[in-house]
């Protein structure tokens, strides 16, 4: 299994971001996908995912409204489109991949089994 994300970067406040992950190793449509960011002292915490078939998304409270995820079954691609960026947006973003999560799994972080390498995401006020 490999993830590859792409596209973090630094970005002012009320900035905007795309972030990419290309999968490879596994069927895609049977995973559940997710992005899941680390900010420094904190633990991993779910942002945005869906299960295989991609029909529901969730997403973490504190980005509702802001951030849009997608994926692309023909292309093994998941998105994180970021919007109105805040600087507590600031973190380490995280692209996973978990097989067999149940409904009431999609928002826990832990759930996941395969992460990708990472890609940093700043925000300045």
């Amino acid at each position: 299994v490999q993830l590859q994300a792409s596209g973090g970067g630094l970005v002012q406040a009320g900035g905007s971001l795309r972030l990419s992950c290309a999968a490879s190793g596994f069927t895609f449509d049977d995973y559940a996908m997710s992005w899941v960011r680390q900010a420094p002292g904190k633990e991993r915490e779910f942002v945005a995912g869906s299960r295989g078939s991609g029909q529901i998304t969730y997403y973490a409270d504190s980005v509702k409204g802001r951030f849009t995820f997608s994926r692309d079954n023909t292309k093994n691609t998941v998105f994180l489109q970021m919007d109105r960026l805040k600087p507590e947006d600031t973190a380490v973003y995280y692209c996973a991949a978990g097989q067999g999560i149940i409904l009431s799994e999609v928002r826990r972080a832990r759930a996941y089994d395969y992460w990708g390498q990472g890609t940093q995401v700043t925000v300045s006020s």
